[in-house]
């Protein structure tokens, strides 16, 4: 389907093929976009389609934690982060069609963590790597991520205020 060199286009391939390429490649853009969008506004219904029944969800280094199914991580991430604020950024996606239902991607991120409980938050920059799966209904969808980060700074919490038990 595609060369391995994403610089170079596939030898033997219609415009047309090309286009459904193309179209594919933008239609995991806007999963990962909502990815982002429905985490921060915390529509979390919404977020949980965006993944396979199947995905395999890495969590970054510094948790020191195993992988997690599916279902692990959708009931983690709703928990930790219902009384966070965070913004979460995608940049610059490197995206390769395997097959015409399968891919991986490689996004550069930026993610701000602050919770209203605790006085420093954080600042992290990395990368997503990620594959994707082409579903029955005609939906990308993740089908496995690893979050890698590669620096974490500690920032203070402007809204936190010191109590007696703190």
């Amino acid at each position: 389907m595609t060369s391995k060199n994403s610089e170079i286009p596939p030898t033997g391939d219609s415009s047309a093929d090309l286009a459904k390429q193309l179209w594919d490649i933008e239609q995991i853009k806007q999963l990962k976009a909502r990815y982002f969008r429905l985490m921060d506004t915390k529509d979390w219904d919404g977020w949980k389609d965006l993944f396979t029944e199947d995905c395999v969800h890495h969590l970054p280094a510094e948790l020191n934690a195993p992988p997690q199914t599916n279902a692990e991580y959708l009931e983690l991430v709703p928990r930790q982060l219902a009384n966070a604020f965070t913004t979460h950024h995608g940049h610059m996606p490197e995206i390769t069609l395997v097959t015409s239902t399968e891919a991986t991607g490689v996004w550069a991120m930026f993610d701000y963590v602050l919770y209203p409980d605790r006085p420093t938050g954080i600042k992290g920059y990395g990368h997503y790597h990620e594959t994707y799966r082409k579903c029955d209904d005609g939906k990308w969808r993740i089908s496995s991520k690893r979050n890698q980060r590669l620096r974490v700074d500690e920032i203070p919490n402007p809204r936190w205020a010191a109590t007696p038990d703190s």
